[in-house]
Order: structure tokens, then sequence, then C-alpha cells
């Protein structure tokens, strides 16, 4: 299956898991459409000063790739800086948050699988 760049869904969330301003989804897949055990497969985009909520991940794996931009990970015990060409992994019942604190917007491919 291939969605062309005019086919993907795109939606934007205000104040995402208690997080500050609007983060746009850009969906590559609904859920509905893959086999594999997946809640999500979509391109994120903070704004500079967005932010997504801490939030824990439960019986799910999350995976970020930075595509564009700065931003910081909060991982409920440390926050790291990250950058194009990072990635993050949450699951295991851990926590995270992510801000924008850069002046370009911060891009980054989310993907959040399921165990079961």
């Amino acid at each position: 299956m291939i969605h062309k760049a005019a086919q993907i869904e795109t939606e934007v969330k205000s104040e995402v898991r208690g997080g500050v301003g609007k983060v746009t989804f850009q969906h590559f897949f609904k859920k509905e459409e893959i086999t594999a055990r997946t809640r999500l497969c979509a391109r994120l985009v903070l704004p500079p000063g967005a932010s997504i909520g801490l939030h824990k991940h439960e019986g799910e794996d999350e995976l970020f790739i930075v595509t564009r931009g700065k931003g910081l990970v909060d991982d409920g015990h440390a926050r790291e800086q990250v950058q194009a060409g990072d990635a993050i992994l949450t699951g295991k019942g851990e926590a995270h948050a992510v801000s924008n604190n850069g002046l370009e917007p911060l891009e980054m491919i989310a993907i959040i699988m399921l165990y079961s």
C-alpha cells in the first residue's frame, strides 16, 4: 500500500497530553490499515514553544525519530536535548514529554507499537 503525500490525513490537536500549544499529526497510515499491532504511524510537527505533556506508555512502545529541528525530551527522571537524526524509545510503563525549545518546527516520525 502506498499513500502519496497528498493523501496523508492531517489533524491539529491542542494541548496534547496536557502540553502547550498545537501539534500537527500527519498520519502516514491509520491503525486500521496496519496488520501489526500499531496505534500510531505519523509525522508530528511541534512549532516553537509547543509541547506534548508528560505521559506513560503502558503495554506499548513509542518510537520517535527526530527529522527536523531541536527539542527537549523529559523521561520523568532527566531532560535531554535532541535534534535531527536522534531516536527516542519509550515503553514498559515509562513516561516522556517533548517540547520544542528551538527556533524552527520540531518534526518527528512517531510509531506506537502495542505489546498484545
